[in-house]
C-alpha cells in the first residue's frame, strides 16, 4: 500500500479521533457462492486500500489490493474485513508490499485484518510482505474465524528494514479460532525498543521473516516436524501440526524476502502433499 501520495482526508479517508493527522479506514470484501460460481456482492474500498476483481480459477474469485496512497503511517487506524461465506471460494492478494513509515504524530498506526470463512468455503490471504521501515511504529493484527469444515491458505511476510537501515517499531499478533475454539494465538515484537529481538534465540541476525498457515478438514496431519531450507545457506524455518485442528504452519527467517518466499514456498509444497 506504499504506491500514490496521502490526500487530504475526506469521505473515504476520515481523520482519526484522537489522532488529527492520522487515517481512519476500513475496507470490505465479501464473497458469496451462487450455485456456480463465487460473486463478489460486497468490494468496499476505503482510504489506502483500493480493491480491484481479477481474474480467478475455475470458480473461484479473486480480489486485488492497490495501494492508493502511502499508508501506514503514524496515527493511522486501517482495517480490512474480509469474508468468505458459505461454499465460496475467495483469493485476496496485493499488488505491491505494504510500506510502514514514520507518521508526523508519536502515534502509532494500527492495520488489523479481519478473515471469516464460513462452512465449506475456501479462503487464501496472500499479501504482499509489510515493511517495517525506519521511524515507523505499527501494530498488526491478524484475526481468523474459521468455520469447522472451512479451508484456509494464510501467508505472512515481514522486511525489518528497507536496504542499508534499521527498523521500525512493529508488533504482530496472529489468532485463529476454528469452529468457536482457538487454534493460535502469537505475538511477536521487532525492533527498538523491544530486547534481544535480533538475537541468536530470535531472529540471528536474519531481516525476513514469515509464516504459513494451512487449515483443512481433508489434511492428513504428520507427526514429526519438517525442517526448511536445510543446506542452503538462506535462512532456515520449521513445518510443523498445530494441536485442536488440521492444520500445519510454518515459521522461518532468512535474510532477504526472495529467500523467505523460497522458504514458504517450500513449506506449501510439503503441506500440499498432506491434502
Amino acid at each position: 500500500m506504499s504506491a500514490g501520495t496521502r490526500p487530504a482526508p475526506g469521505p473515504a479517508a476520515g481523520k482519526a479521533p484522537g489522532h488529527p493527522h492520522g487515517v481512519r479506514a476500513t475496507a470490505r470484501i465479501r464473497a458469496t457462492y451462487n450455485g456456480r460460481v463465487t460473486t463478489l456482492p460486497q468490494l468496499r474500498s476505503d482510504g489506502p486500500f483500493h480493491l480491484r476483481r481479477m481474474r480467478g480459477s475455475g470458480s473461484a474469485a479473486r480480489v486485488g489490493i492497490i495501494g492508493a496512497m502511502s499508508a501506514p503511517l503514524g496515527g493511522d487506524r486501517l482495517t480490512l474485513e474480509i469474508t468468505a461465506e458459505d461454499r465460496a471460494a475467495l483469493e485476496v492478494t496485493s499488488a505491491a508490499a505494504t510500506l510502514a513509515l514514520r507518521g508526523p504524530t508519536g502515534a502509532p498506526a494500527t492495520y488489523d485484518v479481519r478473515l471469516t470463512a464460513g462452512e465449506d468455503a475456501t479462503l487464501r490471504w496472500l499479501p504482499q510482505p509489510l515493511i517495517s521501515a525506519a521511524g515507523s511504529d505499527l501494530r498488526q493484527t491478524c484475526t481468523v474465524s474459521l468455520a469447522a469444515t472451512a479451508r484456509l491458505l494464510l501467508r505472512e511476510e515481514q522486511l525489518l528494514g528497507r536496504a542499508h537501515e534499521k527498523p521500525g517499531h512493529l508488533v504482530s499478533r496472529l489468532r485463529i479460532h476454528r469452529a468457536g475454539r482457538p487454534l493460535l494465538d502469537q505475538s511477536t515484537a521487532y525492533g527498538e525498543p523491544e530486547a534481544g529481538w535480533d538475537g541468536p534465540g530470535v531472529l540471528g541476525g536474519h531481516r525476513a521473516v514469515g509464516q504459513l498457515l494451512l487449515v483443512d478438514p481433508e489434511l492428513r496431519v504428520p507427526r514429526d516436524a519438517v525442517l526448511l531450507g536445510e543446506g542452503n545457506g538462506g535462512g532456515c524455518g520449521v513445518l510443523a501440526p498445530l494441536a485442536g485442528g488440521p492444520a500445519l504452519l510454518a515459521s522461518a527467517v532468512a535474510p532477504t524476502s526472495a529467500a523467505l518466499r523460497n522458504l514458504l514456498d517450500e513449506a506449501l509444497a510439503h503441506a500440499l502433499e498432506a491434502c
